[in-house]
């Protein structure tokens, strides 16, 4: 229903924000990862998820659209509920949520507060193909250039070439150069293509 909100950052806090838009003042709860990625500066855009119960419609931000998307994941786990979810994606970067999933490192998962081993189990064993399917990973652990290297690996899909091909060239090119830019990537992969 409410995707996104732009707007003055009003109160800032580890667990929520007020933005005002157009007058409004909406109270969204964040993530302290979220909280690390805002700016200082006052003028904010947050991309959110609306989750109505019977008692409450709750707002919650997110810094990312990716972030965003792994809270969705973790919620439609049975047992994960969106204050678990949260203090997961508190706990760790959105990055090291998705290793930790597709590595099958429920150690890591199970660390979270509020996390047992059955629900780490579980998180692990709902999550793992989604994640695989939908961020194009392999059971390879993703680096920080993995914004990079999806956006090039888009860009090549989008001229016409093979996706797993083109997947495994990426691949390599940002493990010989983890800074590679996306410009870079691209223009690499394409010689060898």
């Amino acid at each position: 229903m409410i995707t996104h909100i732009q707007g003055r950052l009003v109160e800032k806090n580890p667990t929520d924000v007020v933005i005002d838009c157009n007058g409004v003042g909406y109270f969204i709860n964040i993530s302290l990862h979220t909280f690390s990625e805002l700016p200082s500066s006052e003028n904010v855009k947050l991309f959110t998820h609306l989750l109505v119960r019977e008692d409450a419609h709750i707002l919650y931000g997110f810094s990312s659209v990716a972030e965003r998307e792994i809270f969705r994941l973790l919620i439609s786990v049975s047992g994960v509920g969106a204050s678990i979810a949260r203090t997961m994606l508190s706990s760790l970067a959105p990055e090291q949520v998705l290793d930790a999933i597709s590595q099958n490192d429920i150690a890591t998962i199970q660390s979270v507060k509020g996390i047992g081993a059955k629900t780490a189990q579980r998180v692990v064993l709902d999550l793992k193909d989604k994640i695989l399917k939908v961020y194009g990973l392999s059971s390879i652990s993703i680096g920080s250039s993995n914004t990079n290297k999806n956006e090039a690996l888009s860009a090549l899909e989008t001229l016409g070439f093979n996706r797993k091909l083109a997947e495994k060239i990426c691949d390599k090119i940002v493990q010989e150069n983890p800074q590679a830019s996306v410009e870079m990537i691209i223009k690499q992969a394409l010689k060898n293509l």
